[in-house]
């Protein structure tokens, strides 16, 4: 089986430091989480970047410095910026990170009701418009899926090449207006994808280190942080996320996985190194 790859989601674009204080904001605290969550185990950062208000932005200029300032302190980390923003911001605002060339970053497969009025948009056309931006770029994109119709578009978009090879999935669910995170719906996202393929778990909230043991056992592999959950157990609060990734590390260890520095996560998944 395959080393396990731990990417850590430091911190969103909707979390604020009155839900966790140790949401990071400023440059210097992402790099600082960043840094942490490197050391505990963490192979990727997915990176979104914030003002020093805790404003979500798709600032090219951010991003550069958020970047800089994360390899300076592990400079072998792979960084994957999210091109999906924040629910209402354009595709070419979404897009503005992959003008700096990273050698992976995020691509949304399907739109999502995120509750109440919110709409996280990504029709057809924007899917196609991001993956051929993405692409053009020498970018290796993951395969954000929210639920079992988001993988079949990719499968359809994929036979139409606008989707290449070597395709890495990543099942978001729990999220508000898509799947749940039961056992049953990880099965059915996992079984739904091609055997050449390979996938990350992302458990939102409570389904969080539940679907990181059963992607652990099935050979998958897994996301953690406070993006996602900023809990380490029911009412206790995470200190960061190193936490979380090490809480991750011990799974593994119970199922005899071996974590995957970064350069074994880009033989695994056939990145370029830059």
């Amino acid at each position: 089986m395959n080393k396990l790859i731990i990417t850590c989601a430091i911190s969103g674009a909707e979390v604020t430091k009155k839900d966790n204080p140790y949401v990071p904001y400023t440059i210097q605290e992402m790099a600082e989480e960043a840094y942490q969550a490197y050391n505990a185990g963490a192979a990727i950062i997915h990176l979104h970047v914030r003002h020093d208000d805790g404003r979500p932005t798709q600032s090219k200029l951010r991003y550069e410095k958020a970047i800089k300032a994360i390899k300076k302190r592990c400079p072998d980390v792979i960084i994957q910026p999210s091109t999906g923003g924040a629910v209402g911001m354009s595709r070419d605002e979404r897009l503005k990170p992959t003008l700096l060339s990273p050698e992976m970053c995020t691509l949304d497969c399907g739109t999502l009701n995120f509750g109440g009025d919110d709409i996280f948009v990504n029709t057809e056309n924007d899917i196609k418009y991001f993956a051929h931006r993405i692409y053009e770029k020498s970018i290796f994109p993951e395969l954000e899926c929210f639920e079992k119709g988001h993988i079949d578009l990719v499968l359809r978009l994929h036979k139409k090449g606008f989707i290449k090879t070597p395709m890495h999935f990543s099942f978001v669910l729990g999220v508000n207006g898509g799947m749940t995170g039961e056992e049953r719906d990880f099965h059915f996202m996992r079984e739904s994808i091609p055997m050449d393929a390979t996938y990350s778990v992302a458990g939102i909230g409570k389904y969080e280190f539940s679907l990181a043991e059963l992607s652990i056992k099935y050979g998958g592999h897994v996301r953690v942080g406070l993006e996602d959950n900023l809990y380490l157990e029911k009412g206790v609060l995470a200190k960061g996320n190193q936490e979380l990734v090490e809480k991750v590390v011990q799974i593994a260890k119970s199922y005899g996985r071996e974590i995957a520095t970064p350069d074994e996560a880009r033989q695994i998944l056939g990145l370029r190194r830059i």
